[in-house]
């Protein structure tokens, strides 16, 4: 099985060969001219790094040449590196300590349809069950039927258990059922899958908020976490998405999902520094065990290896 820094360095093979890969060529340069800097700034927008969070980075490494009177092109590169974890590092404490207290686990995860959300609670599935957790998945997107047979069918394959009702069912319904079976049954993690889409984004917010407070008559402190899996490939359209998401249900988390299948992989620290919301997995390819836990460091080391 590959390591979490290898999976993340296949996953941004594509955006290390384009955009990261010229960033990379501008540092190999024999000096640091004032040109770079503008071509620099030119390199990251085009890796979805955004205008605002390019300009930040930009400056923030300026002022560590200034200050630490780098001189050599290594240094600089170096010093980028450096800045960009910082924008990685959200804080998470809060998030660790909420998540500990409840027992079973309960995630909610939410996202458009066609973001890779349902593959990517099978690959959450599989990561629990791979450390030895009894797994429930609630088929609260209650609104398609072919979501509800799809999560049927990845419960079978990894191995977890499957809460559904038949289409068009109330949601809440659903996980009222789900989190009373965990509790039953003893299992230790509840995953809730929901829907991505209804007729108007008013009304899928307001299910949303409704499935959280369900969750809450049984648990006070359900959720332990909220889950946005957005598409990688989607670039800065992604943001507004989780801006609307976060705005109903208080997201605390990402899945970046399909991160190998795109270029731009910059989206990250546009993500987490515009978001203020930590990346907590990204999806680096096809199969059940693609999915690795994000890790500011090594992604930025895996973006230049």
């Amino acid at each position: 099985m590959l390591s979490p820094f290898k999976k993340t360095e296949q996953a941004l093979k594509r955006s290390r060969e384009t955009w990261f890969g010229k960033v990379k060529g501008l540092f190999e340069r024999p000096s640091i001219e004032e040109g770079i800097w503008e071509e620099l700034e030119e390199l990251l927008i085009a890796a979805d790094v955004g205008v605002d969070t390019a300009a930040k980075l930009i400056r923030a490494t300026k002022e560590r040449v200034r200050e630490e009177r780098l001189q050599t092109t290594h240094q600089v590169h170096a010093a980028l590196k450096e800045e960009m974890i910082k924008i990685l590092m959200v804080d998470r404490a809060e998030l660790k300590s909420k998540a500990e207290n409840i027992s079973p686990k309960v995630i909610l995860v939410v996202g458009v349809n066609g973001s890779g959300k349902t593959t990517s609670i099978a690959k959450l599935a599989y990561s629990f069950e791979q450390e030895g957790k009894k797994v429930l998945l609630a088929a609260a997107d209650t609104f398609r039927a072919a979501a509800i047979d799809q999560l049927k069918l990845w419960g079978e394959r990894v191995g977890a258990h499957t809460v559904a009702h038949q289409p068009g069912a109330d949601p809440g319904a659903v996980v009222f059922d789900a989190l009373q079976a965990a509790k039953s049954r003893n299992l230790e993690v509840v995953i809730v899958d929901t829907a991505g889409r209804l007729h108007t984004k008013f009304n899928l917010m307001e299910e949303l908020k409704k499935i959280r407070r369900v969750m809450q008559r049984i648990d006070p402190l359900a959720p332990s976490e909220v889950l946005l899996v957005l598409d990688a490939t989607t670039g800065q359209n992604g943001l507004a998405q989780a801006r609307y998401f976060t705005e109903a249900v208080n997201v605390s988390g990402i899945i970046l999902a399909k991160l190998d299948s795109t270029a731009k992989g910059g989206i990250v620290l546009a993500i987490a520094d515009q978001l203020k919301i930590p990346i907590q997995f990204v999806g680096t390819g096809e199969t059940l065990d693609d999915l690795a836990p994000f890790e500011a460091q090594t992604f930025v080391e895996a973006l230049f290896s």
